[in-house]
């Protein structure tokens, strides 16, 4: 698939929404060629958590899973205080429900957790208790990993922004292998070495 053909990746944005999770994610993922679009509820400026402001490219009703490579679902205060994020969770099970992937990551995993997607599937999150708050009923799929893959659905919780964008390179094909495990050393484990492995391996 060349760059032109691909399918954008869709950043959802909310009040509160934890800038830095995804950061690593969308930054590479665009430099690998996919277009990053911001999907909020509505038309309207959100504000993260960082005070940023994001005039989003289009409202939730306006996405569907067959228009979109990825769903991406950063961290917020909101997801934990009331159901204003709940429309979401629900969209990211129409995504997994046409098999197009999903990324959650901090407090969006407890959204998916409540939408009960997480019943089933291995994941992580935060912490196991963290989750268990939700009442879901898949406590025991949860996986103590910075993150994990499980089908079409990556999960992180919220210390590994940088394991997060590495399993959603890797599902989404965007990177070979040899540039994403350099990388991952590069930015995660602070491998002086990795840095030149990754020239190189882009380079091929």
């Amino acid at each position: 698939m060349t760059r032109t053909s691909r399918k954008p990746v869709h950043l959802a944005v909310y009040d509160t929404f934890a800038d830095w999770e995804t950061g690593h994610t969308t930054a590479h993922l665009a430099r690998a060629g996919y277009e990053v679009r911001t999907v909020a509820l509505a038309g309207e400026p959100v504000t993260s958590i960082g005070g940023l402001r994001v005039l989003p490219d289009l409202a939730l009703d306006g996405l569907r899973p067959e228009d979109s490579a990825l769903l991406v679902l950063p961290g917020a205060d909101l997801w934990d205080a009331g159901d204003a994020l709940a429309p979401f969770a629900r969209t990211a099970r129409a995504f997994l429900d046409a098999g197009v992937p999903v990324a959650a990551i901090c407090g969006a995993t407890a959204g998916l957790a409540r939408e009960g997607l997480l019943d089933e599937r291995a994941h992580t999150g935060a912490a196991p208790f963290y989750l268990a708050a939700t009442g879901y009923a898949g406590a025991e799929r949860y996986v103590e990993a910075d993150a994990v893959t499980d089908g079409p659905l990556v999960t992180a919780g919220p210390t590994e922004p940088v394991a997060f964008a590495r399993e959603v390179f890797r599902l989404l094909g965007a990177y070979d292998e040899p540039v994403v495990d350099a990388w991952y050393r590069l930015f995660h484990d602070s491998d002086a070495q990795a840095y030149a492995e990754l020239e190189k391996a882009l380079a091929r």
